[in-house]
Parts: C-alpha cells; structure tokens; sequence
C-alpha cells in the first residue's frame, strides 16, 4: 500500500485506493454502507499505519466524522479536498464554486487528466444523475442533477409499497409492473443524458464523448451510447490529481 491512500466516500459506498509513485491509482477497494455506519470490515485492506489520506466526501456528517476519526488513528496527515474556481485548466462555471459538489468537481479533474485537449460530458450514476460539460479548453459549461433510476425506484417503493424497489428488465412497452418501474426509470435517466449531448452538441458544435462513472453506471450503460467509456473510479482519479498537483 502506498504512503498515500485516497478515500471516496459517497451516500452509498466507500472507496479507496492508493496512489503509486507515479501519480496513478492502484487498485481500488469498495464497501457498501447504510448511510449512518461503515461495516465491520471495511478498513481490511488498509496496513495499519500509512504517511496521508486525501478525502472527499459527500455522506452525512457523522459518517464522514467516523472516518476521519479512523483515518487519523492510522496516518500522520490527512487533506479533504474541495471544490475550488481554478484547478489546472479547469474553470468551474459556478460563480460560487462551494456550491458544486466536490465529487463532481473532482471528476471532472479526472476527466480532464483522461481527456486533456477534448470537450466531454461527464455522467455520475450514484444517488443522483449528474452531468457535467466540460469543452476542450477546460471551461465548465455547468451540469445537471436528477435521482438516479435507483433513487428513483426507492423514492417510489417508499411511496407506494407496492411498487418493487428492484427487479424487473428494460423493454420498450411493459406488461409487468416490475418491468414497467425499470423501464420507466432507466428510460428517464437515458433520455436526460441524450438531451445533454444535444445541448452540449449545441453548445460546442459537436457531440462531446460521454464518460460514466459512478455505482450505477453498469446498469444503465446499455441504455447510452455505445463508444460511452466507463471509468468507475473517476472521482479517486481526480483525488489524484488533487494530490500531487497545486490549484
């Protein structure tokens, strides 16, 4: 495990991984967790002393606490990045660039490291469905933010208890009520980020690669383009960049 070790901590998951002497990731670890505590376990793959942690987090106060508690019994330093109005050649387009959630903020440094000199439009399927234009200048054209079809299905299921908060398969015209709560949950996210890229076609004048990222990309992959790349740990990819690189 490196001297460094770079930690995600989402509404759902946790992720870690370490950064090489090279800059890049090595592998990444994954755990799921209920929002209020992480699992026992979950610290398994780390040694039990290492130099620095780089956090980002956008999970609720007392779980990112219990992380920082845990982080700093077992390293010397630890950073928590946040979003700021210049990194690099990326311009954040919010004039208050606290508002913007880290994690997009810092996927959006990981796709730039992946596409230095390219437009492209940023997808994150976690809780919520965000999509972020970026043009090749680095310039941040803003986003969007929607409920994933997971929140979407649990927003439902919470609503109407009926209603399956999981199951069923994407066909064009559904005859099972199952079928119907995935179609019509994954279809609505797909047809948000369609709409992005022709706006975002608009904007720059030509279609920008998709780049996904984020828990729930796998599932709704089939639904997007075909040459959309998936990058699942583009959020620790951009922790990266944070780390070895000034704002």
């Amino acid at each position: 495990m490196s001297d460094t070790v770079l930690f995600d901590l989402g509404n759902s998951r946790l992720k870690y991984a370490p950064l090489r002497a090279d800059g890049g990731l090595g592998d990444a670890f994954a755990v799921g967790h209920d929002g209020e505590r992480l699992p026992d376990g979950w610290d398994a793959a780390l040694p039990a002393r290492f130099d620095a942690a780089v956090l980002t987090s956008v999970a609720s106060t007392p779980l990112r606490v219990a992380l920082l508690d845990a982080l700093t019994a077992r390293c010397a330093r630890l950073s928590i990045a946040r979003t700021v109005a210049h990194f690099g050649d990326l311009r954040i387009a919010y004039p208050r660039p606290d508002a913007l959630g880290a994690d997009r903020f810092l996927a959006m440094l990981g796709a730039r490291a992946r596409h230095p000199r390219t437009a492209v439009l940023v997808v994150g399927v976690g809780t919520a469905l965000t999509l972020d234009l970026i043009d090749a200048d680095g310039r941040h054209h803003g986003g969007r933010i929607a409920p994933s079809p997971a929140l979407m299905r649990a927003s439902l299921h919470a609503r109407a208890a009926q209603l399956p908060e999981t199951g069923g398969r994407f066909v064009a015209f559904a005859d099972d009520t199952a079928d119907a709560l995935h179609s019509g949950c994954d279809g609505a996210a797909a047809a948000l980020v369609a709409q992005g890229l022709r706006d975002a076609e608009s904007v720059l004048g030509g279609v920008p690669p998709l780049l996904l990222h984020g828990g729930g990309a796998d599932a709704l992959a089939p639904r997007l383009p075909a040459d959309a790349a998936h990058a699942p740990s583009l959020v620790l990819e951009g922790l990266a960049v944070w780390a070895r690189m000034p704002g």
